[in-house]
Parts: C-alpha cells; sequence; structure tokens
C-alpha cells in the first residue's frame, strides 16, 4: 500500500511539473515557439475587468474564461500535492503564482499585468481545490488515483496536440 502511494504522488508531481512548463509556456511565452515572436508590450490594469478585459466596449468574457480554466488543474495538482493545507493556503501559493506570472509579464515586457487575470486565475485554482474536494467525499482513497489517470490522459493529448501544431504548423 505504502508503495503505491509513492508511486501515485511521483506521479502527481511529474503531472504538475508537465503541467507548470505548459501554463509558462502559455503565460509567459504566449504559445509561442520563438522570442521574436513575443509581443513587445508593457501595460498595466489595476481596475477589475476593465481595461485590457475589455474589446469592442464589451467585456472579454472568453479571455477570462481561458484564464479561470487553466488554472484548474493547478488547484487539482495542488490539492493532490498538499492535502493537508487549509484552503486558505493553497489558494495563497496558487495566487501567488499568477502574481508571480503577471509580474514577470510586466518585467520582461511581452504583456500586460492585470487585476482581471489575477482574479480569475485564482478562482480557477479555487475551482480546482473544490473540485477536488467533492471528489475525495466521492471517492475516498480513490481520488488520488483517479485524479492521476485524467491528469495523464489530459498531458498526454495536450503534448501530442502540442507536437501536432509544431510539426504541421510552423514549418
Amino acid at each position: 500500500m505504502g508503495q503505491a502511494n509513492d508511486n501515485q504522488a511521483k506521479l502527481t508531481i511529474a503531472l504538475f511539473a508537465v503541467y507548470s512548463v505548459i501554463l509558462v509556456w502559455v503565460i509567459i511565452f504566449k504559445t509561442q515557439f520563438s522570442f521574436s515572436d513575443l509581443p513587445q508590450y508593457r501595460e498595466i490594469n489595476l481596475i477589475p475587468f476593465a481595461g485590457s478585459g475589455i474589446k469592442n466596449s464589451q467585456l472579454d468574457f472568453k479571455e477570462i474564461l481561458w484564464n479561470v480554466l487553466i488554472f484548474i488543474p493547478f488547484g487539482l495538482y495542488w490539492s493532490l500535492i498538499k492535502q493537508n493545507w487549509p484552503f486558505w493556503r493553497k489558494i495563497l501559493i496558487i495566487a501567488g503564482v499568477s502574481l508571480l506570472f503577471e509580474l514577470a509579464q510586466f518585467a520582461f515586457g511581452i504583456g500586460g499585468s492585470d487585476i482581471t487575470d489575477l482574479i480569475s486565475n485564482t478562482l480557477g485554482g479555487a475551482i480546482g481545490i473544490g473540485l477536488y474536494a467533492a471528489l475525495f467525499r466521492l471517492l475516498k482513497e480513490k481520488t488520488h488515483k483517479v485524479l492521476n489517470i485524467v491528469g495523464l490522459i489530459g498531458t498526454i493529448g495536450v503534448v501530442l496536440l502540442v507536437l501536432f501544431v509544431v510539426f504541421f504548423f510552423t514549418h
């Protein structure tokens, strides 16, 4: 039983590492494969759901939704890795990582630092934590294994999609 739990923990950490690389590629590198293709601008928006979140005089819900969705796995993985941590501590880490992403974009001049992104990323992480809690109530000790299987399938799918794009659309 102990060996199986150790293997599950190692798989979770490996999946979280791959997810983290993909997250950096999406947020910092804007899914680009060349530094020269990165946007060169520096903006800051401290008004929630305004500024960069506005397109054609309307709130861009699609960008907000993508930010929420991309951080849901963070909440799930972090809950698997730090099962005994209270909700507030997990959320603090997720918000801190999101803030680091926003600061990095500003510091490197590769995008806008936006409070709306920070809020929506943190919301996504909170949803992930909530999903973990709900699944744990349903699945109990099987939660780790089930989420690792889903995470492995999702990770393989995303990696295959990225490889497909690289080989067929960048040449």
